[in-house]
């Protein structure tokens, strides 16, 4: 789909990841971006093209009131997300079912709530940011990496099941980008504004699968292969 003319969507807009997809999509001449976030007042709405609206993805009120507001979205840009860092063997079962409801449930409702719309405006498209997190494990990350394969699953049959109305699904992946989610952790981190710019060049060509770095890229392949150039004999 062509992103000049579109009405996009983007939870979890107010920063990183979520604000680089705004900026990009207004520059690309997307006709309206309505901006998304828990707290909308943070949203930066100087350009008269964006939208603030209220949305949480553990509140399915907002998801609805949202969908309301917007029926006019050709492109949803699922991009909020948490991280609890919880253990899958110590740490609490709450913090852990808080992953799953947000990065699975909390997406799930969201596309549910869009999908009558899109259906209505040719199709769309709908792109759901994900993660290397969603094929392997890293040590500390077990609860995320577990609610991150299950949004990617979760992404694949949305993709079969909206498929009769013509809408495009993908799931875009990369290992960690320098946001404030990952502010403290060492490891090399790319400019998020490279995510948005590789996803929507994925949209408008038609991509289902974004692999925005070389840790996505490798992982990938690395699963058709032996398990122990992701994990050691031990696990670790």
């Amino acid at each position: 789909m062509d992103i000049v003319g579109s009405t996009a969507l983007v939870t979890g807009a107010n920063r990183g990841i979520g604000r680089c997809f705004v900026d990009e999509l207004l520059a690309r001449g997307a006709r309206k971006v309505y901006a998304t976030a828990r707290q909308p007042e943070l949203i930066d709405s100087s350009d008269p093209r964006v939208i603030p609206l209220r949305l949480d993805l553990l509140d399915e009120e907002s998801i609805v009131d949202a969908a309301a507001a917007a029926r006019d979205v050709t492109l949803l840009v699922n991009n909020a997300g948490i991280a609890t860092g919880a253990n899958l063997i110590t740490g609490d079962l709450g913090l852990i079912r808080k992953d799953l409801e947000t990065h699975l449930f909390g997406t799930l409702r969201v596309v549910r709530a869009f999908a009558p719309s899109l259906a209505s405006n040719d199709g769309g498209a709908i792109v759901n940011i994900l993660s290397v997190l969603s094929w392997v494990a890293t040590p500390g990350t077990g609860s995320y990496s577990v609610a991150k394969a299950a949004e990617w699953n979760m992404t694949n049959g949305i993709r079969l099941e909206l498929a009769e109305q013509k809408t495009l699904v993908q799931g875009v992946h990369l290992g960690a980008a320098d946001t404030d989610m990952m502010a403290g952790r060492d490891a090399p981190k790319i400019d998020p504004s490279d995510v948005a710019r590789a996803s929507l060049d994925g949209i408008q060509a038609g991509d289902i699968e974004v692999l925005v770095d070389d840790p996505s890229r490798f992982v990938k392949a690395a699963l058709s292969g032996d398990l122990t150039q992701l994990y050691s004999p031990s696990g670790n």
